[in-house]
């Protein structure tokens, strides 16, 4: 899957060195606005036990865990709309991303500058909002303006008239157009705008670390899950200085580390599976031989594309899926005892897949 998860901000909240942590990719670092000029973009894994738990039932050769994208973006600032700062260049980088992974400051450090000179998540998340929003509005009023003519002679262009005129005064009163509801053909014309508030959004609060055993007892995550909650949003809790150094330690390190700190999991593995989840993207299996492996897949994909996945001989030659559910592998221990439960099932083009399948692929070229 290409899909990408783009991570933003206001200068000096924490972007870079999370995107540290998340992809162990060494993006430059500054005390002052546009460290990261041009994004970073790095490929993580997805953290899922259920790898292990189906090497240790179908032993294979070696283990492959699936990846997922993120793109690291230069610092937004107050008219970023209007060209200020690098603002047109971070505008079009966040307009080719999926899902935005807005990070925000959420901790006190008088050594380290705020572009507000006070620390204030939420007015941050409404300074980037407006902003996005604002360049929202700009280019669909340039876009009503080409389309208004078409639209008297073209049932297309009126239908994306209709679209963009359902879109602006959500846009003039400061919404966002992922809040807006469209039907299916409607959603169509949306995606094909590209419109930077249409995009899922996930809130980060970057936490001090006194704060990472219990993320939800920080006043200022508080305040920043309360705002995730009353826009349908999700917001999470990282250390992100804590999160980049646990990242370079091997695993016992880790372990002790997390131990000493209170935690059972490192918070990035929270933040990947929330980013994974927030772009529609899910997981199957193939198993035993030369290797296990996961396989990412958009929610809704039938059996031979998620076959094409793998090779796209898979796809032009699909015969049948033979799938059983890593809840029954857990459950019955072998493949053999889940077919003799009736578990094991063959399924044919329309089927669609779903998280957690473990897949053998019947085809023919």
């Amino acid at each position: 899957m290409s899909l990408t998860a783009g991570i933003v901000g206001l200068p000096n909240v924490g972007k870079s060195t999370l995107f540290n942590a998340i992809t162990k990719a060494g993006a430059e670092m500054a005390n002052y606005p546009f460290a990261t000029i041009d994004p970073n973009v790095g490929m993580v894994e997805v953290p899922d036990h259920r790898l292990a738990r189906i090497q240790a039932l179908i032993p294979a050769k070696k283990v492959v865990p699936t990846t997922f994208e993120f793109t690291d973006i230069a610092g937004i600032v107050k008219g970023a709309s209007r060209g200020e700062g690098l603002g047109n260049k971070f505008l079009e980088n966040i307009r080719q991303v999926d899902a935005i992974v807005h990070v925000v400051r959420a901790f006190d450090n008088p050594n380290i500058t705020h572009v507000s000179d006070k620390v204030d998540p939420v007015a941050d998340i409404e300074t980037i909002n407006l902003e996005l929003i604002l360049a929202d509005l700009e280019a669909v009023n340039k876009r009503i303006g080409k389309v208004t003519r078409a639209a008297k002679g073209s049932e297309e262009a009126q239908a994306e008239l209709d679209v963009l005129n359902k879109i602006k005064p959500v846009l003039e009163n400061d919404g966002a157009v992922r809040d807006i509801d469209f039907d299916e053909e409607e959603a169509k014309i949306v995606r094909g705008l590209f419109l930077l508030t249409s995009k899922p959004v996930l809130y980060v609060a970057n936490i001090s670390d006194d704060s990472m055993a219990h993320p939800e007892q920080d006043p200022y995550f508080q305040a920043v899950e309360k705002y995730a909650n009353e826009h349908g949003a999700q917001a999470i809790g990282i250390a992100a200085e804590s999160e980049e150094e646990i990242a370079e330690l091997d695993d016992d390190d880790k372990a002790e580390f997390l131990a000493a700190a209170g935690v059972t999991e490192p918070g990035l593995d929270k933040l990947i599976r929330a980013a994974y989840k927030l772009l529609d993207l899910e997981t199957f299996f193939t198993a035993g031989g030369k290797e296990t492996k996961a396989w990412t897949f958009l929610r809704g994909t039938k059996a031979p594309q998620a076959a094409g996945i793998i090779h796209s001989d898979f796809e032009r030659g699909f015969i049948r899926a033979e799938v059983m559910s890593f809840a029954d592998l857990d459950k019955y221990e072998s493949e053999a005892a889940v077919k003799e439960a009736g578990k094991l099932r063959i399924e044919g083009k329309d089927y669609v897949m779903q998280d957690g399948d473990i897949v053998n692929f019947r085809f023919n070229v």
